[in-house]
């Protein structure tokens, strides 16, 4: 077992994982946070996507043993609690959550996006959300729910 240490959703957090455990098993088997889906298990549909020190990756590809020192974010820690962030609640205003199944790597994946640009364009959305597959797609609510969170917030974290 390797131990690390990191910061998951702001709280600084202490393990012990198996060399080849990924931080989607991690997450969702040993920690309870099954917000990020296991999809394609393969880094190609984005429904386990998490962000790294700010920037989305696929956690069924990203080996938990290096995540020590990281600052983890998953869809847990998105919003206050009960209250929804600004993303979120566009995400549902604008028709963009079908399923449901990749919102939250949907949601993580903007969050990033608006943090690079602050005013993304329909061009930049489609291009820094690549990565994520929506099989319901809803892909023009999902353009139209980023610029509106973007034009309502300054995501910082």
């Amino acid at each position: 077992m390797i131990p690390i240490d990191c910061v998951l959703n702001g709280r600084p957090v202490q393990l012990e994982v198996a060399p080849g455990e990924t931080l989607l098993e991690t997450l969702r088997e040993r920690l309870g946070l099954t917000g990020a889906k296991k999809g394609c298990e393969a880094g190609e549909c984005g429904a386990c996507t998490v962000l790294v020190d700010g920037v989305p990756v696929d956690s069924c590809l990203f080996l938990s043993a290096l995540a020590g020192g990281k600052d983890i974010l998953t869809i847990e820690g998105v919003g206050g609690g009960k209250d929804l962030s600004v993303l979120q609640q566009a995400f549902i205003d604008e028709g963009a959550v079908q399923c449901g199944f990749c919102t939250p790597g949907m949601i993580l994946s903007a969050h990033a996006l608006i943090r690079k640009y602050r005013r993304p364009t329909a061009e930049q959305i489609k291009t820094g959300m690549a990565g994520n597959m929506c099989r319901c797609a809803a892909y023009p609510q999902i353009i139209k729910a980023v610029q509106r969170a973007a034009e309502q917030t300054l995501i910082t974290k």
